[in-house]
């Protein structure tokens, strides 16, 4: 079972996604309505990815990720950016982002990140 933050101010920026995920029998979904209020259920709550919007609210997806790593650098996070991929590389880098999304993300992008999760879950497994 994969336990998903989903982050944002405006759920329907993310329903489509959210939506694509709930198909998934192994993932269980919660969202936060603002950066800050994610923090807290990341430093309280095992979670297996955060997945943000562009902008929380309070702060960007981006500066979320940025605070995530000193709360619980194990915690995977993927952010919806219109950035390209290079300026989104060179703004992420260090932050320990798996994956950038694009506007309004769906099926495709759910399947990726399952099968992204799929992949480290089997990979932490195999060296252990």
């Amino acid at each position: 079972m994969f336990k998903l933050l989903l982050v944002s101010s405006n759920k329907a920026s993310l329903s489509g996604l959210a939506s694509a995920l709930a198909e998934h029998s192994d993932v269980d979904l919660s969202w936060a309505e603002s950066g800050e209020r994610a923090l807290k259920i990341a430093s309280d709550t095992t979670i297996d990815l955060v997945i943000t919007d562009e902008r929380l609210g309070d702060m960007t997806g981006l500066e979320f990720a940025g605070r995530l790593v000193s709360v619980n650098p194990r915690i995977n996070c993927a952010s919806v950016s219109q950035l390209s991929p290079e300026n989104f590389h060179d703004a992420s880098e260090g932050l320990g982002l798996m994956a950038q999304l694009p506007v309004r993300p769906g099926k495709e992008d759910a399947g990726k990140l399952i099968q992204c999760l799929s992949n480290l879950k089997e990979n932490t497994h195999a060296s252990l």
